[in-house]
């Protein structure tokens, strides 16, 4: 054989194929055998057996008939249905739902509400929730900058876009980038967008003497640019050269593309400026990003002074669980349902709201042609906001019972006086910051919606359990700030939808068989509780290791980064 070739050679040494064998017994009748076999065979049965003999015979002599066997038999059943009627109906058509494609979780709950209230052998979930190990726990331990800065190499502007935590990364990033590029930070401007409508400026959200005095060491930040250098642009910041980046840029980037212009023009803009900066950067730069994120950047008084009131008073209603409570940030208002494309059981009524909000909102781009709506795969694939119904489900199988003290972080929710009530029944100590706070109380900041969920932010911040529903950048930033203040452990349920739309969907599911699925959910939970942040992750999910230590003590005291 040779080398290159995987085929053998056409030499001698290559042995002989075998012979083919033959495709099929020849019965062969020659004459002067007919006392064979076969022809005893055949003379000793009726004439209706030889046919087929016959028959079989000629078929085993001639294979080319097998190709037409195909023919035969679609022309055979083409003349047999033509003599069937379907005129007749069954009265019932049995169709199988595909999975999801139904919303069953009120069903679920009828089947197991009586054994779910009757059961008392709940242990105290809010003290046993969580598990602590004998490893050491994690601390802040963002190092203190000293010394004096350099020459400025000029001012940036950012405009940050988004909501109020998609603002804030968008600060810490332009800290981050200030401080890499040797370069004096102008208060950031917020974006106006047309979802969260929202017309605050940084002084109205954060502290903003506080945020300037924080970075003194570090970055230098001022609110306005001097005006000798404004005279340069006509006092216009359209005149101002703008850097539309690209998301995740590398910090390379900064030094190899902005650092020459800036240097040239001595101020430049970059809008928009959400998520730009990539999160794998070197640890100076990533210390500043903890600096920012987790120091510099405290609410302003107002809502700070708001959001604490708020958590006394969550403490004083959780005096029978010592204070403790539950945050839930669910995510149920018309427009999240309406993006999810999911279905509920609002029938008529909730499909013309659903199709109305998708116009609003995304003019087009769900009625595009080809576009097919797919709510039972979006369900299977845990792309469903969960309702209040099931958030009631999965706490009270996960242990919580109707002692506990919920917090509710949330938006307008749809439909809210039905949707809210089986949660009420399971949840009868459920407060809202429009429960806990008078309507002359929430006022100055009611038509805010950045404001508004800065408060949720706090009192969220402050429970003994967050839960999380659908995910976002709100979730997200929590669940490591939470790292931070509670020593690397979040303290976080972030349930896999995925199971729970396959619970949701058995209405015949037991309490028991129920209740083991969530205490293993809320345990996986936990079991997750400390990790560290892998090259790709989110320094604002993940501040381990690089905003925090790691040390062998074990208690659980708290950090106040508020």
């Amino acid at each position: 054989m040779h080398a290159k070739n995987r085929l053998p050679s056409s030499g001698h040494n290559t042995p002989s194929p075998p012979s083919s064998p033959l495709r099929s017994p020849r019965l062969r009748h020659r004459a002067g055998k007919s006392s064979g076999r076969f022809a005893l065979t055949v003379s000793n049965h009726s004439i209706a057996q030889r046919i087929a003999w016959i028959v079989l015979s000629v078929l085993l002599r001639r294979q080319g008939v097998f190709l037409f066997a195909p023919l035969l038999y679609i022309s055979g059943m083409l003349v047999y249905m033509g003599t069937v009627s379907f005129d007749v109906v069954p009265d019932v058509i049995k169709v199988r739902r595909t999975s999801g494609s139904v919303y069953r979780s009120p069903e679920v709950y009828k089947k197991i509400r009586v054994e779910m209230d009757a059961d008392n052998s709940s242990s105290d979930a809010m003290s046993s929730v969580w598990k602590h190990g004998k490893g050491g726990v994690w601390r802040p331990c963002i190092n203190k900058f000293s010394g004096g800065l350099p020459e400025s190499n000029g001012y940036i502007y950012v405009e940050a876009n988004g909501g109020l935590n998609q603002q804030r990364t968008s600060i810490a990033n332009a800290v981050a980038v200030a401080g890499y590029l040797n370069a004096t930070l102008v208060i950031p401007n917020f974006h106006f967008h047309s979802i969260w409508r929202d017309s605050s400026k940084f002084s109205d959200i954060y502290d903003e003497e506080f945020f300037v005095k924080t970075l003194e060491n570090v970055v230098r930040v001022v609110d306005s640019v001097p005006g000798y250098l404004m005279e340069r642009f006509d006092h216009n910041l359209t005149n101002v050269f703008n850097f539309r980046i690209k998301a995740y840029s590398p910090i390379q980037y900064y030094k190899d593309t902005i650092l020459p212009k800036l240097l040239e023009e001595k101020f430049v803009r970059m809008s928009p400026f959400a998520k730009r900066l990539s999160y794998d950067v070197p640890p100076d730069v990533q210390r500043l990003r903890c600096l920012a994120n987790y120091k510099a950047l405290r609410f302003s008084k107002p809502l700070l002074t708001m959001g604490e009131t708020l958590v006394s008073r969550m403490k004083e209603r959780s005096a029978n669980n010592g204070g403790k409570y539950v945050s839930v940030h669910l995510r149920f208002e018309e427009d999240m349902v309406a993006f999810s494309c999911c279905v509920y059981d609002g029938g008529a009524k909730e499909q013309e709201d659903m199709k109305a909000a998708r116009e609003r909102g995304w003019k087009g781009k769900f009625t595009k042609p080809g576009r097919v709506l797919q709510p039972g795969a979006n369900r299977v694939n845990g792309k469903c906001p969960l309702t209040p119904l099931e958030v009631g489900l999965m706490l009270r199988g996960m242990g919580f019972d109707k002692s506990t003290s919920i917090y509710l972080a949330s938006g307008i929710i749809y439909d809210s006086e039905r949707q809210m009530l089986p949660l009420l029944e399971m949840f009868p100590l459920l407060q809202t910051k429009e429960t806990l706070a008078s309507a002359v109380e929430l006022a100055p900041f009611k038509n805010y919606s950045s404001r508004m969920a800065a408060i949720d932010y706090t009192v969220c911040l402050h429970s003994e359990v967050f839960v999380t529903t659908q995910g976002g950048n709100f979730p997200e930033l929590l669940l490591g700030h939470r790292r931070f203040m509670f020593n690397g452990h979040s303290k976080t349920i972030k349930p896999d939808k995925r199971k729970l739309a396959v619970y949701f969907d058995n209405p015949k599911i037991g309490w028991k068989t129920f209740k083991k699925h969530m205490l293993s959910m809320r345990a996986h939970s936990d079991s997750k509780g400390f990790q560290l942040k892998r090259p790709n992750d989110s320094i604002y999910s993940f501040p381990c290791p690089d905003c925090m230590c790691h040390t062998n003590k074990t208690d659980d005291s708290r950090t106040s980064t508020q």
